[in-house]
């Protein structure tokens, strides 16, 4: 596939993985500028992120020297207990060696090398190279970077066949009305009809996505809604605690929802959730957060109601027969950093039918 608008940054998601990981400090090798906004966004989830911030002299000179300063610093100023040294474009491109970068700066902190830059087509790549080395060091297991590779490939297949990855270019979108979708859901369940509730959604968007089948069990509390989310305790140390903390959060507010699926495992739900979605038999489905991960043929005849935080998202649900597709602006980073759940404003619409 020859992209011609813009897709994740293989660099980006190494430094998310990093997170996922327990890194304490992630360090850029490479311009000031690089990754700068989700630099910025993952220092307000507690990584520190710090930078080489090359610039022409160390183009022609390369970036050692640097690189060992800023390793040195990290260790003595913020004592953490994992450091990773990210690549950048800049530092492919003039061939720098990081491992030896952090062998000569001589800390003692855990570190990894990721030897990525962004001229890869699929994000993935800044995962893999990211779980690889940190296989290597024994931060995961080689059965845990076995089932990330096979989880990763399964999200890239969705994304392909069904996500905004399925065409060259996809026309953003905001979706439908949420008053009018939350009028209608509240109004199915008010007549009595059965109903499902699903979230599987992608690591920490669930602190946002829970909320909405929070939001419907609030508007509804007697009806006849069976409730799932992908909250099973397996993933990376973050994706764990994550998952622990909504679950209880869910709880907490009423909701005890059948357990389907890991926050990992978005990609590869999608089988497992239609296939309980066709034993439950519903007349209507609240899929959130990667809803287009079930297959299309578990949904016929019934009325779908669908939440993503892709407004390129919205034109391959409706393709795919869901009638009401909405989308959750700016979801991301009012996800990140967070520990709790976290309103959301279809939720809110939701509560507000009350």
């Amino acid at each position: 596939m020859q992209y011609i608008q813009p897709r994740p940054s293989s660099i980006v998601a190494a430094l998310y993985t990093a997170r996922d990981l327990g890194v304490d400090v992630a360090i850029l090798h490479g311009p000031s500028g690089c990754s700068f906004k989700h630099a910025r966004l993952l220092e307000e989830d507690g990584m520190r992120v710090l930078t080489t911030s090359l610039a022409d002299n160390e183009f022609i000179f390369g970036g050692h020297d640097p690189l060992v300063r800023v390793l040195r610093h990290a260790e003595e100023e913020f004592s953490p207990h994992r450091i990773a040294v990210v690549g950048t474009c800049v530092a492919m491109i003039i061939g720098e060696d990081l491992e030896s970068a952090i062998h000569d700066a001589g800390v003692t902190t855990p570190t990894i090398a990721v030897d990525i830059h962004a001229g890869f087509r699929e994000n993935i790549d800044g995962v893999l190279a990211t779980l690889e080395p940190a296989a290597a060091a024994g931060w995961i297991s080689d059965d845990e970077l076995e089932r990330q590779r096979y989880h990763l490939g399964k999200a890239n297949e969705v994304e392909r066949l069904r996500g905004a990855a399925s065409r060259s270019y996809i026309e953003p979108s905001r979706g439908d009305l949420k008053h009018i979708a939350a009028k209608r859901l509240v109004e199915l369940a008010d007549e009595g009809a059965r109903g499902v509730a699903v979230m599987n959604a992608k690591k920490e968007t669930a602190y946002m996505f829970a909320d909405e089948l929070i939001g419907l069990h609030d508007a509804c509390p007697d009806a006849a809604i069976t409730y799932l989310a992908n909250l099973e305790d397996r993933g990376l140390p973050k994706v764990r605690e994550d998952a622990a903390r909504i679950l209880a959060g869910m709880r907490e507010r009423g909701v005890d929802p059948e357990l389907i699926g890991a926050l990992d495992e978005y990609g590869a739900n999608g089988t497992a959730v239609g296939e309980r979605i066709r034993e439950l038999a519903p007349d209507f489905a609240l899929i959130v957060g990667v809803p287009h991960a079930v297959p299309p043929e578990y949904m016929k005849g019934i009325e779908c109601f669908s939440v993503t935080n892709g407004p390129r998202q919205v034109e391959p649900l409706r393709e795919m027969g869901h009638r009401h597709v909405m989308v959750e602006i700016d979801l991301h980073p009012k996800t990140l950093g967070v520990r709790e759940i976290v309103e959301s404003e279809f939720g809110a619409v939701l509560r507000s039918m009350r």
